[in-house]
């Protein structure tokens, strides 16, 4: 198979851990009889160097023209960075949201795995951690409160700002749907995310999820109110398949969980639209306090590169093979600092990216 693959590295990090996942990549493609193109992007601060902008015309195109796209991380320091005294529209993160909703991508997905490896390094208790969770967190990505109508005025000499959160039943069905789709190749089990004793879009959200379900009686539905899940997710991860939710709750829960996998460094992540085109980012930020250093963790742009494989190439036994090497490299104990723990073999970004390679056979 030939694969077009878009890459955008991304500011900070980006560029060293999309290296890594592009080595991985490569490595598949040879050992598998695949070959691969590659299109540079720039997108974030990267473009607003060069652009003046986060986002062109001309990449969202070219990000259009390519089967998937393969991403780092976007943004920088908001304290010392020029890109943040600009206005928000040109903001590095503009930049990434524009992409999502040029490119439809309104499922993204983000599996939070606590590996047997990595029970060391989960901040929970050691009882909560040696049970383990393996979920999947569905959140939509182009509705609700980041993409409302937002404003900022002076009313009676205050200060007043303004943000607006709709969803359409439309927007809720097809993020539901695609839910329950994942929950059918998984344990059969949906927990919705909602702020329904508060918020009409959230009882909006309910009603529609409860009709979705009626379409899976397979799959066992449950409804939680978003502060507790936030507590439940760290009380006991082990309830979750998929978690079902709307796109700032989301934002909030996956980061959470990726932290009680040990590091968000960890988190592999893809935006689909309704085709097998998707988007491939690590969870995590652009950490620009350790950029160039070459400790930052790869593995969890590694794991979307093989989202990808799987989702956007039906790729299964590849996807599968990069995920084995990951695991196969963490019961070797080699670690990147922010997984290290005693007695484990600390290495870097390269490393680790060519530890996880030579697994491949």
């Amino acid at each position: 198979m030939n694969m077009k693959i878009g890459v955008i590295k991304g500011d900070g990090i980006g560029p060293e851990i999309v290296d890594e996942a592009m080595k991985v990549l490569d490595r598949i493609a040879e050992v598998y009889g695949h070959s691969i193109s590659y299109t540079q992007l720039l997108m974030g601060g990267a473009s607003i160097d060069v652009n003046g902008v986060p986002l062109t015309d001309e990449t969202l195109e070219q990000a259009k023209a390519s089967d998937a796209v393969l991403m780092g991380s976007i943004g920088g320091d908001a304290k010392t960075s020029p890109w943040y005294r600009l206005e928000p529209s040109k903001r590095p993160e503009a930049g990434l949201l524009s992409l999502r909703k040029g490119l439809n991508l309104f499922a993204n997905l983000r599996p939070a795995v606590l590996y047997r490896e990595l029970k060391a390094s989960c901040p929970l208790k050691e009882e909560i951690a040696d049970r383990g969770f393996d979920m999947m967190i569905m959140r939509e990505l182009t509705g609700g409160l980041y993409f409302g109508r937002r404003s900022t005025e002076v009313i009676d000499g205050v200060s007043v700002a303004k943000d607006e959160l709709v969803y359409s039943e439309t927007e809720i069905r097809r993020i539901a749907k695609r839910g329950f789709d994942i929950a059918m190749k998984r344990r059969k089990k949906v927990t919705s995310v909602d702020k329904a004793n508060v918020l009409d879009s959230s009882r909006l959200w309910r009603k529609v999820v409860e009709e979705v379900a009626k379409e899976y009686p397979d799959v066992t539905l449950e409804h939680m109110l978003v502060d507790n899940c936030a507590m439940q997710l760290v009380k006991d991860p082990a309830q979750f398949d998929v978690i079902l939710t709307e796109n700032m709750f989301g934002d909030i829960l996956s980061d959470e969980a990726s932290m009680v996998t040990g590091s968000i460094g960890m988190l592999a992540s893809a935006s689909l639209n309704e085709t097998k085109f998707g988007l491939y980012e690590p969870s995590g930020g652009s950490a620009p306090d350790i950029a160039g250093q070459g400790i930052a963790n790869p593995i969890a742009t590694i794991l979307s590169a093989a989202m990808m494989l799987r989702y956007s190439f039906d790729l299964d036994r590849e996807a599968q093979a990069i995920e084995d090497a990951v695991g196969n490299v963490l019961g070797d104990g080699y670690r990147t600092t922010d997984i290290m723990s005693e007695g484990m073999k600390q290495v870097g970004t390269k490393e680790m990216g060519d530890r996880i390679c030579s697994y491949i056979k």
